[in-house]
C-alpha cells in the first residue's frame, strides 16, 4: 500500500499502447480505454459496440493543445480561461497541425477515424495520470487515442469494478485508482468545438463552464436538459 506510482504506471500504459496493446487508465472524468495501433483501436471499437463513424479522441495536455490545435487568439483565450484559469477538464475540438510529430505518427486509417473534417478532439487537463501519459506521448512521439472504458450507451465508468467484463477482457493492462474525483457529474468531459463554439457534449463542469463563458466572454451555451433527459450529454454527434 502507499501512494500511486503515477510515473511508473503511466510508463506501463504508454509501453503497452506503443507495443500494440490496449490499456484501461484512470482520468479525473472517468476510466478510459486507450490504444494506438489500428488493430488495437478496431478491437476497442468492436468490443464496445461503437458505430464505425464514431471518432477517437487524442489524450493530450495544455502543451499538446497549444502545439497541435490551430485557433485564432480569441478562441485560444476561451480555452485558456477554462483550462488554465479555472483548472477544468475539457474536450477541445479544433483544427489541427498535420505536421506535428505526434500527429504524423498516426497512420492514415486511424487519422481518418479520429477527425471530423479538419478538426481533431483532444482531452486536456484530465488529472495527473493523464498529464504524465501526455508528457510521455510527446517525449516518445506516441499518439494515445481512445474513448470511455465502457460498452457503448452504458455511460462513463468511474470505478474499475463497474467496467463491463468484455471491456476488461481486451485490456492488456488495467490501472485501478479507485473512484474518480468527478463522478458526481455522471458524465465524461464537456466537449466543445472551439472553431465554431458549438457544444458537442455536455459533461463534467458544464455548469461552471457555461457561467464562466457568459461572465468573461458573453458567450451563451445551450441549457443542460439534465442527466435524466440526456444521460450521454451529446448535443452533436462527434462523428
Amino acid at each position: 500500500m502507499g501512494r500511486p506510482d503515477v510515473p511508473g504506471d503511466a510508463k506501463t500504459v504508454v509501453d503497452t499502447l506503443e507495443s500494440g496493446g490496449i490499456a484501461i487508465m484512470p482520468g479525473n472524468v472517468g476510466y478510459a480505454l486507450g490504444a494506438t495501433t489500428p488493430e488495437a483501436l478496431r478491437t476497442s471499437f468492436r468490443t464496445k459496440g461503437r458505430a464505425a463513424h464514431k471518432r477517437h479522441a487524442l489524450l493530450g495536455s495544455w502543451y499538446m493543445h497549444e502545439e497541435i490545435h490551430v485557433l485564432d487568439p480569441a478562441a485560444r483565450a476561451v480555452v485558456a480561461t477554462l483550462v488554465l484559469d479555472y483548472g477544468l477538464p475539457l474536450g477541445v475540438v479544433a483544427p489541427f497541425r498535420r505536421d506535428h510529430p505526434v500527429v504524423r505518427r498516426i497512420d492514415d486509417e486511424t487519422l481518418a477515424a479520429s477527425t471530423v473534417g479538419d478538426t481533431l478532439a483532444m482531452l486536456v487537463n484530465n488529472g495527473p495520470f493523464h498529464d504524465e501519459c501526455a508528457r510521455l506521448s510527446v517525449e516518445r512521439t506516441v499518439p494515445l487515442l481512445g474513448s470511455s472504458a465502457n460498452l457503448t450507451g452504458t455511460g462513463t465508468k468511474f470505478r474499475v469494478e463497474d467496467i463491463q467484463q468484455p471491456i476488461l477482457d481486451i485490456a492488456d493492462v488495467v490501472i485501478d485508482y479507485g473512484l474518480r474525483p468527478f463522478h458526481h457529474y455522471r458524465r465524461s468531459s464537456t466537449m466543445i468545438d472551439f472553431s465554431t463554439m458549438q457544444v458537442i457534449r455536455i459533461g463534467s463542469f458544464y455548469d461552471v463552464i457555461s457561467e464562466a463563458l457568459q461572465r468573461h466572454f458573453g458567450i451563451a451555451l445551450p441549457e443542460d436538459p439534465g442527466f435524466d433527459t440526456l444521460p450521454s450529454g451529446h448535443l452533436r454527434d462527434a462523428g
